[in-house]
């Protein structure tokens, strides 16, 4: 699948190819894309199932790793530093592991090369109680959703997905019966195939202190995909922490790729 994407700054040089996370899509990225592209191209990708990419009844780390390569080549791009959020760190970790050769660097916020226990049912169950056929307005459907997941701030991240299509009726931008159905394959770890090797290449994770997708025990997974990692905790903030800091999180996302060479 060939991937919708957004382009900053189509001079030369290295681009910073930057992958959401779920329920996400690369339009979140645009004010830090804008910041990046000062200094370097910058291209910004809807993952399958995601924003204005295509979807399709099967996602995993495997698949989507793929589309993001295709998507690569499409774009006549030989060798890019990737950044990927939460599941968009996994695509980025599998895709590093399985064509290393198309990195020259990749950065990984707040998520960790393992299976994770499933932690999204109460969000899933409360965006498919958003009945889009009888629904009348964002500020309905937030009344609904918080009856499932009490964090606003969530909430309204849920609902940049929600959209008026082309006969003015209420849609979603992601393909939530997708996510749903494909859901432990999304909690999965990325995997070591046959033809998949350790990415030995320049790595940086920044983790959110008060975040718990990033644990001390990861630290062997970690060792054993990206062995050149180097871990940044980012204090006072979560797992959003590109959304709760993001000027700190663009300054050392700038300051690991200039140090590059």
């Amino acid at each position: 699948m060939l991937l919708h994407t957004d382009q900053f700054n189509t001079l030369g040089g290295i681009p910073l190819v930057v992958l959401h996370g779920l329920f996400g899509a690369s339009d979140n990225w645009r004010s830090q894309a804008a910041i990046w592209s000062l200094e370097r191209p910058v291209v910004t990708m809807d993952l399958r199932n995601h924003g204005l990419s295509g979807h399709d009844p099967f996602m995993d780390y495997a698949t989507m790793a793929k589309d993001v390569t295709d998507t690569l080549n499409a774009l006549n791009f030989d060798t890019v530093d990737l950044l990927g959020h939460s599941m968009g760190g996994k695509v980025a970790m599998q895709l590093a592991v399985k064509y290393p050769q198309r990195l020259r660097s990749i950065l990984v916020a707040d998520i960790a090369p393992v299976a994770y226990e499933p932690r999204h049912q109460a969000i899933l169950a409360g965006l498919k109680a958003i009945n889009l056929v009888t629904l009348k307005s964002r500020k309905e459907a937030l009344k609904v959703l918080l009856q499932y997941e009490p964090d606003q701030r969530v909430c309204q991240f849920l609902l940049k997905g929600l959209y008026k299509n082309h006969v003015g009726e209420f849609a979603l931008r992601y393909n939530l019966g997708a996510i749903q159905n494909n859901y432990p394959a999304i909690s999965a770890a990325p995997t070591l195939s046959k033809d998949a090797s350790i990415y030995k290449g320049p790595a940086l994770v920044l983790k959110g202190e008060n975040s718990a997708y990033i644990l001390p025990q990861h630290k062997a997974s970690f060792d054993q995909l990206l062995p050149n990692s180097t871990l940044k905790i980012m204090a006072n903030c979560g797992h959003w922490l590109h959304a709760e800091k993001p000027e700190l999180f663009s300054r050392l996302v700038s300051r690991f790729l200039n140090g590059l060479t």
